[in-house]
């Protein structure tokens, strides 16, 4: 898992299919010989590719759980604080703006709170999910051009 480590998950794909390819060449003949499976070799590249991605969204759940998550919570805080709000103004026996604004205010600091964890967790989930596709395009790419190679080298 070197690209969620920061380095290229293409070296994990090249081991895995150098490792295919070398046992079975080697298998048949101690002195080289020919492949007895060339789609084996793609089946541990996208084996290894998997594991790369898999590497690679760990952390997206969290960001998916607290982009849908945060603004119920600043909502929840904000119907605790427009009915703390209200009570107040029950308290009070006189509807005046000074009774109801330090409730409503609170109120509204929660929603702005919940979408401030919101709003950056999502952008963060659309970026990091952009850029988890591109690098398993790159893998299965490298995958076809690695076993295409394999057949016109063997073939």
């Amino acid at each position: 898992m070197r690209a969620a480590a920061g380095g290229s998950p293409l070296v994990n794909l090249y081991e895995a299919g150098f490792r295919e390819l070398q046992s079975q060449v080697m298998g048949t003949n101690p002195t080289g010989g020919k492949p007895k499976n060339i789609s084996a070799v793609g089946v541990e590249m996208k084996l290894a590719a998997a594991e790369e991605v898999r590497g690679l969204e760990r952390w997206m759940p969290g960001l998916a759980t607290i982009g849908s998550v945060s603004p119920f919570i600043g909502l929840f805080g904000t119907v605790l604080g427009v009915m703390d709000a209200f009570e107040g103004l029950g308290t009070a026996g006189a509807a005046s703006l000074r009774v109801v604004a330090p409730g409503i205010a609170e109120a509204l600091i929660t929603t702005a709170a919940g979408l401030f964890a919101a709003i950056p967790a999502v952008i963060a989930y659309n970026h990091y999910l952009q850029r988890v596709r591109s690098e398993a395009t790159r893998m299965d790419n490298f995958t076809m051009e690695f076993v295409s190679r394999i057949e016109t080298l063997y073939s």
